[in-house]
């Protein structure tokens, strides 16, 4: 059932929470996956329906409910809270501009930036909508992905399922010339606690100035980024 609170009552509705949090599922589910009784399980998941936490379809099986989306948008977001200082510590060694990626389905979304300062740069605004198909911080994003869901996205990248295994395997990826001619990159996973991919950091460049293999001078500092990144989370 997880961790405990030492509050019966509250672990169990958090069991039952959890129990549908990746797929919907009906009483019979509930017991199965919490391994509470079956009155407790039907109890727990009305009252929580009752405070809109659990949503029931018209087969009756629970899902999470509006009222989590509406209390986790008064959230502060703690990674972007806490990126600003790794990113420019990681701009400040490295030399390069950095960034920070968030997937939005199909797309890489920029979330934060730290720019070079001075001289030839690649700019990439925070906003900014990238696909999924091409550079560096793709790769991450879809190598921790689902296996069904990386391969249909694979299905048009400009890197191979190879590609995505390394990445996986060494634990950062590197592009070079693959999203924009001219430029290179190198990129590294960022986790939460419970090892779920969050985001991708990034540092990129001109090619004439990273060369290229720059994941051989780079990566070291940006895995090292994405964990102290990931220990905030």
């Amino acid at each position: 059932m997880g961790q405990s609170s030492g509050i019966g009552v509250l672990d169990k509705a958090m069991s039952v929470l959890v129990a549908v949090a990746s797929e919907p599922g009906s009483l019979a589910d509930l017991v199965e996956r919490t391994g509470l009784p079956r009155a407790t399980a039907h109890r727990l998941a009305v009252a929580l329906e009752i405070h809109r936490l659990l949503v029931r379809d018209d087969s009756g099986r629970w899902s999470p409910g509006p009222a989590l989306s509406e209390l986790a948008r008064g959230a502060p977001d703690t990674l972007l809270a806490t990126a600003t200082p790794v990113l420019v510590r990681l701009r400040d060694e490295t030399g390069e501009s950095t960034q920070l990626y968030r997937r939005d389905r199909d797309v890489r979304i920029c979330v934060a930036a730290e720019e070079r300062a001075h001289g030839l740069r690649d700019t990439v605004p925070v906003g900014a909508r990238l696909p999924m198909t091409a550079g560096s911080a793709a790769q991450v994003l879809i190598a921790w992905a689902d296996p069904a869901d990386a391969a249909n996205l694979l299905t048009h990248a400009r890197f191979t399922t190879r590609t995505v295994a390394e990445v996986r395997r060494r634990g950062w990826a590197y592009s070079v010339g693959e999203r924009e001619d001219g430029v290179a990159s190198v990129s590294a996973p960022i986790f939460d606690h419970g090892g779920g991919l969050v985001a991708a950091i990034s540092v990129s460049g001109p090619i004439g100035r990273l060369g290229r293999r720059p994941g051989q001078r780079l990566s070291p500092a940006v895995v090292a980024a994405g964990r102290a990144l990931s220990r905030r989370l």
